[in-house]
This record gives structure tokens, sequence and C-alpha cells, in this order.
């Protein structure tokens, strides 16, 4: 057995699911059922039992669980050792990051323990929005960048932190507000606050309702999340946001029903085809484990 077959046992141990292991591990299904169906081969004996909707450990799942997150521990404090005699003893580590991220990564936190572990490491952080990141990222002004992606951009490679669909937000007296879900050809003649041109969210919004044939109308542009959910509060408009940013005791949230509309937050570093440097290595690996809050 290898530390992947390991990672991937445990992925599927924690979701109960094996679609959403694959999605956890970054690999299709079908590649994480073949590492699985190996791992059991090779230790002769049947670690799930599966089911249509969820998988369990069997008795000897439940065991090996155990040891494989002690390898996969052992395995993680090996390479950070290794790392900070290799690499990390001097080291500067530029950062990008658009604005709002707390709701989604709890960039202070992971920063402090960063420090922690890698106190020779000069660490620099600059935020912006999404174009601007990655730009920088694509040109190497910085190392990584935290932002909102559309879709697969060349120059960079990118590690998907959080996915989630985009929701309607209102006043609670709205006609909508007490709607299960609402289509996109509910919203058409209703105004909108939208985030300014070049915000990824405005960008999906866009997309999303071009690609439905369906015109709309933007009363207000802003800047920042703040005035957005404001100006809704007011009754000035609607919007769609993220659901993590959407819980608002003043505002209604309701689903978007198919399609929906995903927004995706991502590390983003420049594509370089001898590899990533340690400082880069370490703050991504901690993104990875660390980085996503839960929504």
């Amino acid at each position: 057995m290898d530390l992947r077959q390991l990672r991937h046992f445990i992925a599927v141990a924690e979701e109960e699911h094996f679609s959403r292991a694959a999605k956890r591990s970054n690999i299709v299904q079908s590649a994480l059922s073949t590492s699985i169906r190996s791992l059991e081969e090779e230790l002769g004996a049947q670690l799930f039992v599966r089911t249509t909707r969820r998988v369990r450990l069997t008795e000897a799942g439940r065991v090996l669980l155990d040891h494989a997150r002690g390898v996969i521990d052992a395995a993680r404090e090996a390479k950070e050792a290794v790392a900070r005699v290799a690499g990390l003893e001097r080291a500067t580590l530029h950062l990008g990051a658009v604005p709002g991220l707390p709701a989604f990564v709890d960039l202070a936190s992971l920063l402090a323990l960063f420090r922690e572990r890698f106190p020779g490491v000069d660490v620099h952080l600059s935020q912006g929005n999404s174009a601007q990141l990655l730009k920088r990222a694509k040109d190497g002004a910085v190392d990584i960048a935290i932002l909102p992606v559309v879709e697969a951009q060349s120059g960079v490679e990118t590690i998907i932190l959080s996915r989630e669909p985009l929701v309607l937000i209102c006043p609670l007296r709205h006609p909508l507000a007490s709607r299960r879900a609402v289509t996109l050809s509910d919203l058409e003649g209703q105004s909108f606050v939208d985030f300014e041109q070049g915000w990824t969210v405005r960008q999906l919004v866009d997309r999303g309702f071009e690609l439905a044939g369906i015109t709309r109308q933007t009363a207000f542009e802003v800047g920042d999340l703040a005035t957005m959910l404001a100006l809704v509060d007011r009754g000035l408009g609607i919007a769609l946001v993220p659901r993590t940013v959407a819980r608002r005791p003043t505002l209604a949230t309701v689903p978007l029903a198919d399609p929906q509309i995903i927004w995706e937050l991502a590390a983003a570093y420049p594509a370089a085809g001898n590899g990533v440097d340690p400082a880069t290595r370490a703050f991504l690996d901690m993104l990875a484990r660390h980085g996503a809050n839960a929504s």
C-alpha cells in the first residue's frame, strides 16, 4: 500500500460516500474505486459495506482507519521536518487574496499557524480583485493567490478550496422570499444589486442569464459585500451571492433551481515545469488540510 491509497481510504471513510470522497481527493470516482479495491486485495479484507446511498466501514476498516491516520500524520510530520531543513530556514512567500475571505478561509489563523511552524519564512500579503490577483500569479508577482475562479486559466495551477451554489437574497417581505426555490426566469424583471464588472460573482451571474437567454436590470453596482447586503435589506434590489455569505437574519435566502450557478474559491499559483519552491508548497499543503471553513 502507499500513502495515496491510505488518503483515498480515509476520504471515503470520513465522507461515507464515494463521489464526495472523489471530489475531495480531486480524482474521478472510478479511479478512487480502483484504488480502494486494490487496497482491499492487498490486505485480503473488505474495508467497506457499500449501499446505493452510502458506504460504511467494516470492522477491518475501522481497525485500519486509526492506523492509516497515524501513518499519514507521521508522513506529514516527516515531510515538514525535512522541508524546514531543506528550504524553509530562510525564504520569502508572497501571498495575494481577495477581500472578504473569512467566511470561506480563515487566512489570519492560517498565517499564524504557518509562522509558528516555519518561522524562517518571511510572508508578504497583498489584496486585490480576482483579475488583478490572477495577473500577479501568472506574472510570478505572487507565489499563491486565493481568489474565486470562473474557468481554468493558462499559466497557473489551481487547487479548489471551496465550492458552493449561488442563492437568491431578498427582503423577508419580498414576493419571492417564501419560495422553496426560484429559476432564473422567475427573476426576470427584478432589479438587481450587483458587484462591479470584473468580480467573479458578477461574471458567473451575467453568464448564467446570458446562457438562459434572459435579460435583467442592474439597479446598483457595488464593490463590497457589506454595501450589497445593506441595499438588499432596504428593499432596493435582489442579489445572487454564495450560500455561505447569504446567511443574514434580516434577509430571505432562496436556492436557485437547476441549472445552479456554482461559485468556486481556489488557490492559484504559477505553473512551473520544475515545481514550486518549498515555502509555496508548504503553504499549499496547509491550505489543502486546513483552508476551507465548513459551510
